[in-house]
Protein backbone atom coordinates (compact mmCIF):
# COMPACT_ATOMS: atom_id res chain seq x y z
CA UNK A 1 0.00 0.00 0.00
CA UNK A 2 0.76 3.62 -0.72
CA UNK A 3 0.24 6.49 1.31
CA UNK A 4 -0.09 10.16 0.55
CA UNK A 5 0.21 11.85 4.07
CA UNK A 6 -1.00 15.60 4.01
CA UNK A 7 -0.84 17.72 7.21
CA UNK A 8 -1.74 21.60 8.04
CA UNK A 9 -1.43 23.23 11.32
CA UNK A 10 -4.62 25.02 11.05
CA UNK A 11 -8.05 25.68 9.11
CA UNK A 12 -6.89 28.61 7.64
CA UNK A 13 -3.74 26.49 5.68
CA UNK A 14 -4.89 24.78 2.28
CA UNK A 15 -4.35 21.08 1.98
CA UNK A 16 -4.51 21.48 -1.58
CA UNK A 17 -0.58 22.74 -2.31
CA UNK A 18 0.96 19.21 -0.43
CA UNK A 19 -1.57 17.36 -2.53
CA UNK A 20 -0.63 18.89 -5.61
CA UNK A 21 3.27 18.56 -4.87
CA UNK A 22 2.46 14.64 -4.05
CA UNK A 23 0.13 14.16 -6.86
CA UNK A 24 2.77 15.89 -9.29
CA UNK A 25 5.60 13.45 -7.89
CA UNK A 26 4.01 10.34 -8.27
CA UNK A 27 2.91 11.00 -11.94
CA UNK A 28 6.91 11.96 -12.91
CA UNK A 29 7.27 8.54 -11.05
CA UNK A 30 4.64 6.23 -12.21
CA UNK A 31 3.33 6.01 -8.59
CA UNK A 32 -0.45 5.17 -7.57
CA UNK A 33 -1.83 6.49 -4.23
CA UNK A 34 -3.74 3.98 -2.50
CA UNK A 35 -4.89 6.16 0.56
CA UNK A 36 -4.61 9.37 1.59
CA UNK A 37 -4.30 10.86 5.31
CA UNK A 38 -5.47 14.88 6.01
CA UNK A 39 -5.26 16.06 8.83
CA UNK A 40 -5.10 19.91 10.24
CA UNK A 41 -3.32 19.58 13.55
CA UNK A 42 -0.72 21.13 14.95
CA UNK A 43 2.80 18.94 14.26
CA UNK A 44 3.67 19.63 17.97
CA UNK A 45 0.38 17.19 19.00
CA UNK A 46 1.55 13.82 19.96
CA UNK A 47 2.11 11.58 16.68
CA UNK A 48 0.36 8.88 18.76
CA UNK A 49 -2.99 10.80 18.97
CA UNK A 50 -3.01 11.71 15.46
CA UNK A 51 -4.48 10.33 12.25
CA UNK A 52 -0.50 9.59 11.87
CA UNK A 53 -0.27 7.40 14.49
CA UNK A 54 -3.14 5.18 13.53
CA UNK A 55 -1.43 5.33 9.77
CA UNK A 56 1.73 3.74 11.94
CA UNK A 57 0.42 0.95 14.12
CA UNK A 58 -1.16 0.17 10.13
CA UNK A 59 1.32 0.09 7.99
CA UNK A 60 2.93 -3.16 7.24
CA UNK A 61 6.60 -4.41 5.17
CA UNK A 62 6.80 -2.87 1.75
CA UNK A 63 4.25 -0.34 2.25
CA UNK A 64 5.07 3.98 1.92
CA UNK A 65 4.60 6.99 2.93
CA UNK A 66 4.88 9.84 1.24
CA UNK A 67 4.86 13.15 2.12
CA UNK A 68 5.92 16.75 1.08
CA UNK A 69 8.69 17.28 3.58
CA UNK A 70 10.16 15.88 6.82
CA UNK A 71 8.09 18.79 8.91
CA UNK A 72 4.76 17.27 8.13
CA UNK A 73 5.26 14.08 10.27
CA UNK A 74 6.28 16.53 13.51
CA UNK A 75 7.90 19.96 14.80
CA UNK A 76 10.56 18.44 16.51
CA UNK A 77 14.15 16.65 15.13
CA UNK A 78 12.99 14.08 18.54
CA UNK A 79 9.43 13.49 17.48
CA UNK A 80 10.64 12.54 13.37
CA UNK A 81 13.70 10.46 14.65
CA UNK A 82 11.19 8.24 16.46
CA UNK A 83 8.14 8.13 13.75
CA UNK A 84 11.24 7.58 10.89
CA UNK A 85 12.55 4.50 13.85
CA UNK A 86 9.17 3.33 13.40
CA UNK A 87 8.73 2.75 9.58
CA UNK A 88 12.09 1.30 9.43
CA UNK A 89 11.37 -1.44 12.24
CA UNK A 90 8.49 -1.94 10.41
CA UNK A 91 10.26 -1.84 7.03
CA UNK A 92 8.38 0.39 5.97
CA UNK A 93 9.51 3.38 3.19
CA UNK A 94 9.32 6.83 3.73
CA UNK A 95 9.49 8.98 0.40
CA UNK A 96 9.82 13.41 1.44
CA UNK A 97 9.56 14.95 -1.64
CA UNK A 98 11.29 18.61 -1.23
CA UNK A 99 13.97 17.19 1.28
CA UNK A 100 14.67 14.35 -1.49
CA UNK A 101 14.51 11.53 1.55
CA UNK A 102 13.76 7.74 0.18
CA UNK A 103 14.37 6.27 4.19
CA UNK A 104 13.94 2.30 3.82
CA UNK A 105 15.99 -0.53 5.03
CA UNK A 106 19.06 0.27 2.45
CA UNK A 107 22.36 1.46 3.77
CA UNK A 108 21.66 4.90 3.39
CA UNK A 109 18.90 5.38 5.39
CA UNK A 110 20.05 3.36 8.23
CA UNK A 111 23.57 6.06 8.02
CA UNK A 112 20.82 8.70 7.35
CA UNK A 113 19.01 7.51 10.75
CA UNK A 114 22.32 7.78 12.57
CA UNK A 115 22.98 11.04 11.57
CA UNK A 116 19.62 12.00 12.69
CA UNK A 117 19.96 10.67 16.04
CA UNK A 118 23.23 11.47 16.31
CA UNK A 119 22.14 15.54 15.61
CA UNK A 120 18.90 15.24 18.22
CA UNK A 121 21.13 13.90 20.87
CA UNK A 122 23.88 16.52 20.45
CA UNK A 123 20.90 19.24 20.42
CA UNK A 124 19.48 17.76 23.82
CA UNK A 125 23.35 17.93 24.82
CA UNK A 126 23.18 21.85 23.77
CA UNK A 127 20.17 22.61 25.70
CA UNK A 128 21.32 20.93 28.78
CA UNK A 129 25.06 22.88 29.00
CA UNK A 130 23.09 26.30 28.18
CA UNK A 131 20.65 25.80 30.81
CA UNK A 132 23.31 24.59 33.35
CA UNK A 133 25.56 27.94 32.39
CA UNK A 134 22.59 29.71 32.79
CA UNK A 135 21.98 28.41 36.21
CA UNK A 136 26.04 29.24 37.19
CA UNK A 137 25.97 32.85 35.94
CA UNK A 138 22.74 33.83 37.95
CA UNK A 139 23.92 32.03 40.89
CA UNK A 140 27.59 34.05 40.50
CA UNK A 141 24.84 37.16 40.32
CA UNK A 142 23.45 36.69 43.87
CA UNK A 143 20.46 35.90 42.49
CA UNK A 144 18.59 33.45 45.08
CA UNK A 145 16.93 30.26 42.54
CA UNK A 146 13.80 28.63 43.89
CA UNK A 147 10.63 29.25 44.77
CA UNK A 148 10.57 32.07 47.13
CA UNK A 149 8.71 31.59 51.09
CA UNK A 150 4.73 31.99 49.92
CA UNK A 151 4.97 31.58 46.28
CA UNK A 152 3.38 27.74 46.80
CA UNK A 153 -0.26 28.72 47.80
CA UNK A 154 -0.41 31.17 44.72
CA UNK A 155 1.00 28.79 42.48
CA UNK A 156 -1.39 25.84 43.97
CA UNK A 157 -3.99 28.57 43.80
CA UNK A 158 -2.92 29.67 40.00
CA UNK A 159 -5.26 28.52 37.39
CA UNK A 160 -2.13 26.55 35.26
CA UNK A 161 -0.89 24.66 38.55
CA UNK A 162 -2.49 21.86 36.94
CA UNK A 163 -1.52 21.90 33.75
CA UNK A 164 2.52 22.03 34.44
CA UNK A 165 2.81 18.68 32.89
CA UNK A 166 0.89 19.46 29.87
CA UNK A 167 3.20 23.02 29.45
CA UNK A 168 5.87 21.40 30.03
CA UNK A 169 5.60 18.54 26.78
CA UNK A 170 4.36 21.04 24.85
CA UNK A 171 7.72 23.11 25.67
CA UNK A 172 9.62 20.12 25.01
CA UNK A 173 8.10 19.37 21.62
CA UNK A 174 8.64 22.89 20.32
CA UNK A 175 5.46 24.99 21.42
CA UNK A 176 5.78 28.48 21.36
CA UNK A 177 4.15 30.38 24.64
CA UNK A 178 2.23 31.85 22.23
CA UNK A 179 0.96 28.06 21.12
CA UNK A 180 0.75 27.03 24.49
CA UNK A 181 -2.07 29.99 25.46
CA UNK A 182 -4.05 29.27 22.27
CA UNK A 183 -4.44 25.82 23.27
CA UNK A 184 -4.97 26.47 27.40
CA UNK A 185 -7.41 29.02 26.47
CA UNK A 186 -5.79 31.79 28.66
CA UNK A 187 -3.77 34.93 27.36
CA UNK A 188 0.11 34.81 26.19
CA UNK A 189 0.89 36.75 29.37
CA UNK A 190 -0.80 34.27 31.76
CA UNK A 191 1.35 31.56 30.37
CA UNK A 192 4.64 33.64 30.55
CA UNK A 193 3.78 35.30 34.01
CA UNK A 194 3.59 31.46 35.12
CA UNK A 195 6.13 30.43 33.40
CA UNK A 196 8.97 32.35 34.19
CA UNK A 197 7.78 33.27 37.84
CA UNK A 198 6.90 29.24 38.62
CA UNK A 199 8.60 26.99 36.20
CA UNK A 200 12.06 28.08 35.67
CA UNK A 201 13.35 27.48 38.64
CA UNK A 202 15.45 24.46 39.19
CA UNK A 203 13.33 21.91 39.92
CA UNK A 204 11.35 22.66 36.92
CA UNK A 205 13.53 23.86 34.24
CA UNK A 206 12.57 22.68 30.92
CA UNK A 207 16.06 20.93 28.63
Amino acid sequence: MIYGYIRVSSDKQTVENQRFEIEEFCRVNNIIIDGWIEETISGTQSYGTRRLGRLLRRVKTGDTIICSELSRLGRSLFMIMEILSICMKKECIVWTIKDGYHLGEDIQSKVLAFAFGLSAEIERNLISQRTKEALARLRAGGKVLGRPKGAQSRRTAHKLYSKERVIQKMKKDGCTLTEISERLHVSRSTVSHYYTQYMLDQKHILQ
